[in-house]
């Protein structure tokens, strides 16, 4: 579950200074219902995603019974 800031805060705020989780939640948030944004909100989720992308892509926080939270290397 997200605990953080939200959107009102977030939206005056630069996205390379957004956390990794605000990232990932409001991306997979605004994924789900890109069908209903308008185009304000289709830029926003836009800037997200390059924002993702500039960062390399977002890192695993958690393990999973198939992988732990970072490569092994043999």
């Amino acid at each position: 579950m997200y605990v953080g800031r939200d959107m009102t805060e977030l939206s005056m705020t630069p996205k390379n200074e957004w956390q990794d989780k605000e990232l990932a939640f409001f991306h997979h948030s605004l994924q789900q219902m890109a069908q209903y944004l308008n185009s304000e909100g289709l830029t926003i989720h836009k800037e997200i995603i390059k924002e993702i992308e500039r960062r390399g892509g977002l890192q695993r926080q958690e393990a999973t019974y198939t992988s732990g939270t970072f490569p092994t290397i043999d």
